[in-house]
């Protein structure tokens, strides 16, 4: 048995389950972290990502309450991103991911590497 009961959080048609899942996306939780310190361009915002899915994960974000964007009448054209009252309350979590990940980091890849042993698997 699952536990789960009509009414909870996490089934398909719930709001929080649509949440998790917005901020589970590979770039979500980096992108909004990027944005912590204020408002950004859309090139400054962070390395390692191709321009075409930062943009689509900036759209997804505005899309759903948590960046706005802000284009400036300009020449050339200048487009800022910012992060929304609702954004700003995923920063307290994100920063405790982020300090659980450097906490157990090395104990996560000690795990995988673990796992990936043949040697390591029962056979």
């Amino acid at each position: 048995m699952s536990g789960f009961v009509p009414g909870d959080s996490f089934l398909a048609d719930c709001p929080a389950r649509l949440a998790v899942e917005l901020i589970a996306d590979k770039w979500t939780v980096v992108v909004l972290a990027g944005l912590s310190k204020g408002s950004v361009r859309h090139g400054e915002l962070i390395g390692g990502i191709s321009r075409k899915v930062l943009t689509q994960t900036l759209r997804r974000l505005e899309s759903h309450g948590l960046v706005r964007r802000h284009a400036y009448a300009e020449v050339p054209p200048r487009v800022e991103y910012e992060l929304t009252a609702l954004g700003a309350t995923l920063i307290d979590p994100i920063h405790a991911l982020t300090e659980w990940a450097r906490a157990n980091g090395d104990a996560v890849l000690d795990a995988l590497d673990a796992h990936s042993d043949p040697l390591a698997q029962p056979g």
